[in-house]
């Protein structure tokens, strides 16, 4: 690879379709648009798991949740299982992170740097999301719906002293003779759903801003209703609500790919753009109010399917790749560019490589196990078919060539009991869904008990929004 820096930028909760280069309609991505002509754009990315703190361990250290045992937001990565960022720096990179991480504070992640960090809370995080004897109704639902508006907050303006920062640290440092590996961690479009008004008034001038991609359906599986009756957003929008909180969540995206132009535009003033591989992606989706539900951690594509475009030395410019990938592949590529041979067991893959790879059946996993779900839920992407089983109930099957959105579950049908069958052995070599789910209310419970049991859990969780830092 003829390359020696990354540049690694990182949105939250950024829902894939949700690009110029994707094809939406209505969304403004310009710079995001012409990163994806300069090289290629994966279509069928995910994360390892839809929420953020499992699925930042896994982009830190290209291993799958269960590997790591990172299962839900109260149990977030401490720099244990060796990262990237650790390979990056033996091997004499700088390696730095600006933004939102949420790691726990205080762990040696591996970093030559560590600029303006967001950890999670009190370095447990989430933790009523650690009760899932049922369905609950989380408080936050109400909260997050009212946050929806149109202005400023504490996180767009953390977001600002992000780039401005990573600005000075690519002028400063990006044209040196040391190599390095840059993450930019923003937080846009992560609720609160608010941006400022340069951003969002656009879009709420559009009457198609309302439009869901995906109309609202009665939700019949019994592991999917319990979810949706936990993250009951959908009680608090009408179709006035839906219309502001998109038109706020669309507005964070522009102004997010506005950033995005502002880091490119500091690499190229580094002299290195051609020497360096750019990665922008995020840690996983948002449902936006399609079918109805709102936030993430469903194993809908419209959460688990992520935003992915790579560019830069050997890779294909203008290319749309159908190849399953996920965030654990970003590891790979660092370790390629920093020279560190992969685990030959390990099932990631350079996303250099695989930008030319046309290998549609290639197997990509998702998983869930925190708030809302009471059980483990597991979904692969493989060749034309989403599959999905969430342990003690039945599995679903779609087919994502004659059913993109998600609306017919075909793992009924007595004509694709084959698919079933053939999907859940694939499924079984990546993960057993059943040992899996066990470890994670293992760990659950034993983390429930340091706190002081259920009781005690409410004391922990009285945050809306992870602190910025000071």
């Amino acid at each position: 690879m003829n390359a020696r820096n990354v540049l690694l930028i990182v949105s939250d909760e950024h829902n894939h379709r949700m690009l110029g280069c994707a094809g939406h309609p209505i969304v403004r991505t310009p710079n995001l648009d012409t990163l994806a002509e300069r090289g290629t754009r994966f279509a069928r990315a995910w994360t390892p798991s839809p929420i953020c703190v499992p699925a930042r361990a896994s982009l830190a250290t290209g291993r799958e949740v269960h590997e790591i045992g990172t299962w839900d937001s109260a149990q977030p990565y401490d720099g244990t299982v060796r990262g990237w960022a650790h390979d990056s720096a033996d091997a004499g990179h700088h390696a730095v992170s600006i933004g939102k991480l949420h790691y726990r504070g205080g762990d040696d992640h591996g970093f030559t740097e560590e600029l303006l960090p967001m950890h999670v809370v009190g370095g447990s995080g989430w933790v009523l999301g650690l009760d899932r004897r049922g369905p609950l109704h989380y408080p936050e639902a109400a909260e997050l719906a009212a946050d929806v508006g149109v202005g400023p907050t504490r996180y767009t303006r953390y977001d600002e002293r992000v780039v401005a920062r990573a600005e000075q640290w690519l002028d400063e440092h990006g044209g040196g003779d040391r190599p390095w590996i840059l993450q930019v961690c923003l937080v846009a479009p992560h609720y609160p759903l608010s941006a400022p008004a340069d951003f969002v008034e656009p879009y709420l001038a559009d009457p198609r801003v309302a439009e869901l991609e995906i109309p609202a359906v009665a939700e019949t599986h019994p592991a999917v209703a319990d979810m949706k009756a936990s993250f009951a957003y959908h009680e608090y929008f009408d179709d006035e609500q839906i219309r502001r909180a998109r038109a706020a969540y669309f507005g964070l995206v522009t102004m997010h790919d506005q950033h995005v132009g502002r880091l490119l535009a500091a690499l190229d003033r580094t002299g290195r753009r051609d020497r360096t591989v750019v990665i922008a992606t995020s840690d996983h989706g948002e449902m936006a109010g399609n079918r109805g539900l709102w936030c993430k951690s469903y194993l809908y594509h419209d959460s688990v399917g992520v935003p992915m475009v790579v560019a830069g030395p050997d890779v294909e410019a203008g290319r749309v790749e159908q190849t399953p990938t996920s965030l654990t592949d970003v590891a790979a590529t660092i370790r390629e560019v920093v020279g560190v041979e992969q685990d030959p067991i390990s099932t990631t893959r350079s996303l250099v490589e695989l930008a030319g790879a046309a290998d549609p059946d290639r197997v990509v996993l998702s998983q869930y196990h925190d708030g809302g779900s009471t059980t483990g839920s597991f979904a692969i992407q493989t060749g034309r078919w989403t599959y999905v089983e969430h342990v003690g109930h039945p599995p679903q099957l779609f087919d994502r060539d004659t059913d993109p959105d998600e609306l017919d579950d075909l793992a009924a049908h007595a004509d694709h009991q084959n698919v079933v069958a053939l999907l859940a052995r694939l499924l079984r070599t990546r993960v057993d869904p059943e040992a899996a789910d066990a470890a994670a209310f293992a760990a659950q419970a034993e983390l429930i008990e340091r706190l002081g049991g259920y009781e005690g859990l409410e004391h922990h969780t009285r945050f809306n929004h992870t602190p910025v830092p000071e």
